[in-house]
């Protein structure tokens, strides 16, 4: 198989207007839809600014329920100032810190539902683990 993306990644969350605030507001996702679909079912699509997969905030999967999402990394140019305006907006505490490691400088995150995300500022590749 050739040509392959991930064009979307699904964030099972409880309230798609409580998760839509976090992801626009505090880490600065922009929206591409937000619709009802279905009797009471929520399409919200959101991507972060100057990447192409987008991000949906999904309700209606029982096998993700809300906060099972881990490990996704978002990519930042500069680990120092997403600390801080992570701080700032009390998605991290002072005592929370960067880790470093071959492949770059990072800290977990959690959205309102326990979501796990890593902001990781990238070393360049490749990556040499003998060194």
């Amino acid at each position: 198989m050739q040509g392959h993306r991930i064009s979307v990644i699904s964030v099972p969350v409880r309230d798609p207007a409580v998760a839509k605030a976090f992801y626009v507001e505090v880490l600065g996702f922009e929206v591409l839809m937000d619709e009802q679909f279905g009797d009471d079912l929520r399409w919200v699509m959101l991507r972060p600014p100057g990447c192409e997969t987008a991000v949906t905030l999904t309700t209606w999967y029982e096998s993700m329920p809300p906060g099972t999402l881990a490990g996704t990394v978002l990519s930042v140019p500069d680990i120092d100032a997403a600390v801080a305006e992570l701080r700032g907006h009390g998605v991290l505490d002072d005592d929370d810190e960067i880790e470093s490691a071959p492949w770059g400088r990072s800290v977990a995150i959690e959205d309102p539902d326990g979501n796990r995300w890593i902001v990781q500022q990238d070393n360049p590749l490749p990556i040499r683990f003998d060194q």
